[in-house]
């Protein structure tokens, strides 16, 4: 599977806002906020981005439908 990429994030005030190729794509407040500027670190920033947003499947639905496991 494709790693993610185009995620940014900002931080105003205690909120975080990540962003998707410059769409916003979710808002981190309070305790998932401080949680993921803790996260980031320590992980791929990438990765850690796309799962919150719920985009970490994107890229590999086409192939698993053409499985023959699948075909229905």
């Amino acid at each position: 599977m494709p790693r993610p990429t185009g995620f940014t994030y900002v931080t105003r005030g205690d909120d975080v806002v990540i962003s998707h190729h410059g769409r916003v794509a979710t808002t981190l407040r309070g305790r998932r906020a401080a949680e993921f500027l803790e996260d980031v670190e320590g992980e791929d920033p990438q990765e850690l981005m796309a799962r919150l947003t719920g985009n970490y499947r994107r890229g590999n639905e086409r192939q698993a439908r053409q499985h023959p496991r699948n075909s229905g």
